[in-house]
């Protein structure tokens, strides 16, 4: 006898009572902690405002009938929904707009997002985020908030003073002026306030506050160390014989403008240091590189002057003297340089005259 094949149904009365075969259960969709957080955010992803919804689906765009209402004219007036998909996750999706949604650069219809994704609505960039998103912890507090306003303010302008003092008296060979005190010392105060007037007027604007009082003291330790560098690399040159640091002392002020620049960002903006230094150190570069080329063009080669210009009092070197004859080997060895030179410039202008001709 044949065994039936357990496939098969048996056939008889009661064959209509078998059940049918039961289906999967489809999981329940994860419940999202409301309310929802609409950001609107800047180009590095700084929240501009931000707005709450109670509760899903999100319609997003220019119409007054949405539940955020973007200013925006290159968005539609219907322009996208974010709803919770089956997955439970939240989904944004576009309600057949001119411009769409992009997302890393494509453009999409229908997108899935997290508090992290971010996507842009014409020129909006925007995301969304539930109540119960994870924020990262607090960050130190280093500002030292009792340096504000007249104190670093006056101890700025107190440290401009006296540079300009101590500059003027250490170059000042003629007869005591105190007019030629007073105007040195106007100079550069006007200069480190307009400076500081510039980068107070940038923090303003980005910052929410000017802080002149910091800035302007940013200034003052700046030229402060641009004039200590000064004092010490002609002093080093001359007492040590290393014309480099004189010849290239450009550099380090380029360095010091730099540093400036960085703690005044990071005075608008502490949030990115790493950004802010980076972009300080390609100022830096940039500036070298631009003093390179300038003093090669103007002297034929890349140190910022042809000899060390600046003498000092004898009592204060320290290498030995060169012996004569050396110092006339190295000045026969520079006039065959120079003659050499000289040759080479009459020789081209020869040949322009002749092709003149």
């Amino acid at each position: 006898m044949a065994t039936p094949d357990i496939h098969e149904i048996p056939a008889g009365p009661h064959a209509s009572e078998v059940p049918e075969l039961a289906q999967p259960a489809r999981p329940a969709a994860a419940a999202l902690n409301a309310p929802f957080f609409v950001e609107v955010l800047a180009s590095k992803d700084e929240v501009k405002h931000r707005h709450q919804v109670n509760a899903l689906p999100i319609r997003i765009g220019r119409g007054y009938d949405n539940d955020f209402i973007l200013d925006d004219p290159h968005t539609a007036a219907h322009h996208a929904i974010v709803e919770q998909g089956e997955d439970g996750s939240l989904h944004i999706r576009d309600l057949g707009s001119h411009n769409g949604i992009v997302h890393r650069g494509k453009r999409l219809p229908l997108i899935s997002i997290n508090g992290n994704t971010v996507v842009r609505l014409g020129h909006t960039n925007l995301r969304v985020r539930a109540a119960d998103f994870q924020v990262s912890d607090e960050l130190a507090d280093t500002t030292i908030h009792s340096w504000e306003g007249w104190p670093p303010a006056l101890s700025g302008l107190a440290i401009m003073a006296l540079l300009s003092l101590l500059s003027t008296w250490l170059s000042d060979v003629s007869k005591y002026e105190t007019i030629r005190y007073l105007m040195a010392a106007a100079y550069v105060l006007s200069g480190g306030l307009i400076w500081s007037g510039i980068w107070a007027f940038a923090n303003r604007l980005f910052g929410g506050h000017a802080r002149f009082g910091r800035h302007l003291f940013i200034a003052g330790c700046g030229m402060a160390a641009m004039e200590a560098w000064s004092l010490f690399s002609a002093t080093a040159a001359y007492a040590l014989s290393l014309e480099f640091l004189s010849r290239y002392g450009s550099h380090v002020v380029i360095a010091i403008t730099a540093a400036m620049v960085y703690f005044h960002l990071s005075i608008i903006n502490p949030r990115h240091p790493r950004r802010i230094a980076m972009t300080a150190i390609i100022l830096g570069l940039i500036g070298s590189g631009l003093m390179l080329m300038m003093n090669y063009q103007r002297y034929g080669q890349a140190a910022d002057e042809l000899y060390m210009s600046q003498i000092l009092p004898p009592s204060i070197r320290l290498s030995a003297d060169q012996p004569v004859d050396q110092f006339i080997n190295d000045a026969k060895s520079l006039k065959e340089k120079v003659d050499a030179d000289r040759s080479k410039a009459v020789g081209h202008d020869d040949q322009d005259a002749d092709a003149a001709e």
